[in-house]
């Protein structure tokens, strides 16, 4: 248990930052999930339009040290293969 008051502001600060992390996780999850739906129902045009929304959102995560930048990468890579199979 946090003692010193550094230690204590600490302890909030980290579950606040914990609780803005969490909700920039979820929000990414959002828009790769409405990629895979996109995908999935096989319309190329509106899974482009969803890929291209999702990609600054990854990359955001990226810079808030939420996302490693290999694994944004990554996920970006993949699915835009994937919508590009599509036609």
């Amino acid at each position: 248990m946090a003692n010193s008051p550094q230690s204590k502001k600490r302890a909030r600060q980290a579950v606040r930052r914990n609780d803005v992390n969490k909700a920039r996780r979820s929000r990414i999850r959002t828009y790769l999930r409405k990629v895979e739906e996109a995908i999935a129902s096989g319309d190329k045009a509106v899974a482009q339009d969803a890929l291209k929304n999702a990609q600054p959102e990854l990359m955001r995560g990226v810079t808030k040290g939420v996302v490693h930048k290999n694994t944004a990468a990554r996920k970006i890579s993949r699915l835009a293969a994937r919508v590009k199979a599509l036609g």
